[in-house]
């Protein structure tokens, strides 16, 4: 089923189906986490979650270690610096360690960001850029969601494009 929306200045129509009107984000994806201590931090979360970290990574573009757990259907990642540009640096040096962000699993990270440009949110990065554990991913700018770093991810495997 298709239905018409027309944005706000009436400048166009789009044809979308009512799933993915209704299906943008389709749960937490992970939630990223801050550390100073990487090995301290994969203790102390393996202690907490009864399970081993499954993945280190290294995001070269984003100067960042990553550590991931899974724990059930939950999913933390664990962000140390690799640099001291790293934004994951300048987060410690401003907040210290903590929660970094919230990642939201999306089926199609292009109509996402496109929607959520239109909904007049500010975009970190202009196209999806390659993140971690394989995925796709984009951010929305703190300012305009309560302080809150959103991540849109999308597994990498899923797109047909290299964008």
């Amino acid at each position: 089923m298709s239905f018409v929306i027309i944005n706000k200045s009436y400048s166009f129509l789009k044809f979308i189906t009512l799933a993915s009107y209704f299906k943008s984000m389709n749960k937490i994806e992970h939630i990223g986490i801050a550390v100073k201590n990487m090995d301290l931090s994969e203790q102390l979360f393996t202690k907490i979650l009864n399970v081993k970290s499954y993945k280190r990574e290294v995001v070269a573009s984003e100067s960042v270690l990553t550590s991931f757990f899974q724990a059930g259907p939950n999913k933390i990642e664990l962000l140390h610096p690799t640099s001291e540009e790293s934004p994951i640096q300048k987060f410690l040096d401003k907040k210290g360690e903590g929660i970094h962000h919230i990642a939201f699993a999306v089926d199609n990270i292009k109509e996402e960001m496109n929607r959520l440009r239109e909904e007049g949110f500010i975009l970190l990065n202009e196209y999806p850029k390659k993140g971690a554990d394989g995925k796709w991913v984009c951010f929305l700018h703190p300012k305009g969601t309560n302080s809150v770093l959103i991540e849109l991810c999308q597994d990498i495997r899923d797109t047909e494009d290299g964008f």
